[in-house]
């Protein structure tokens, strides 16, 4: 199980997994980046099981129920709850709840004298197994504001493992997501190895080095290479000694190239796009992670 990650967002992470699934040609893909999942534009999946994922709850004040005392309004620390009504009669309010607002707390609920507020679990995100011409790939997608990504990451790589037993396959290939954060922690669980991509830059040595601080913290394997490097050869070089006194291991450099945004826009891997300097720097850094 080999998770390709980053101190931030942009550096290639998706590229570079979408060109190891062409090298590979044989495995279970996954995309944890559940906040911004993105390798379905280079793979073209076709979807055939998609599932809703419930994380957390929210507030539903049923109005047939509901006799306009105001307690939850008054109770709320989030500002979820607003009146609406009152012109004709000053008790006449009716109360409702902003779900984008909510918290899913719970206070409303405990305090209404009445019992007029449900609280339902909150469909945040749908996850989705789909099939590529690489093979099997589990993906999901986050609502906006939805909460909880890093329980949603571990779904997908639950659904991953499933189908790398199911289907006998040895290896399994995960886009991670950017930071340090619960959904990085849950993607990298359980890996065998995690190669980070970095960029030539003092922001991207800085991220590099929380990174490997975390798979350190985890005892796993971790590899680095960096991207655009030679768009700044000396920070390439600082960054690579970095890493390797931090405990991980140099796996290669990749040239800056346009294939790269070419390969994007036509919608494929840099691998099977053309011959280019970036693939065959891929196919080495490949070379030097496999396990």
């Amino acid at each position: 199980e080999i998770v390709v990650i980053s101190g931030k967002g942009g550096t290639g992470k998706t590229s570079i997994v979408a060109s190891f699934a062409a090298i590979a040609g044989n495995a279970v893909l996954a995309d944890c980046d559940v906040d911004a999942a993105d390798l379905h534009l280079l793979l073209a999946p076709e979807s055939r099981r998609q599932e809703e994922f419930r994380s957390g709850n929210e507030a539903l004040i049923r109005q047939a129920d509901c006799i306009g005392c105001g307690v939850c309004l008054a109770r709320c620390r989030y500002g979820a709850i607003s009146r609406m009504g009152g012109e004709n009669d000053v008790n006449d309010y009716s109360f409702f709840v902003d779900p984008t607002a909510c918290e899913g707390c719970g206070v409303c609920v405990w305090s209404c004298p009445v019992k007029a507020i449900d609280f339902p679990e909150r469909i945040a995100g749908v996850w989705c197994v789909s099939d590529t011409k690489y093979g099997p790939m589990a993906h999901a997608r986050l609502e906006p504001g939805g909460e909880n990504s890093g329980k949603l990451v571990s779904k997908v790589k639950e659904v991953a493992r499933k189908l790398a037993q199911d289907q006998k396959k040895d290896l399994i290939l995960v886009d991670g997501p950017p930071g340090i954060g619960c959904p990085v922690i849950a993607s990298i669980s359980g890996a065998s190895a995690v190669l980070v991509v970095t960029e030539p830059t003092m922001s991207g040595s800085h991220d590099m080095k929380r990174v490997l601080q975390l798979t350190k913290h985890f005892n796993i394997p971790a590899y680095i290479c960096v991207n655009k490097y030679d768009l700044n050869r000396n920070m390439a070089a600082q960054i690579e000694d970095e890493a390797v006194k931090a405990g991980a291991v140099a796996a290669g450099l990749i040239r800056y190239d346009r294939s790269f945004t070419d390969a994007q826009i036509a919608g494929r891997s840099v691998i099977e796009y053309q011959a280019s300097p970036a693939a065959a720097d891929i196919i080495s850094i490949w070379e030097a992670i496999k396990i």
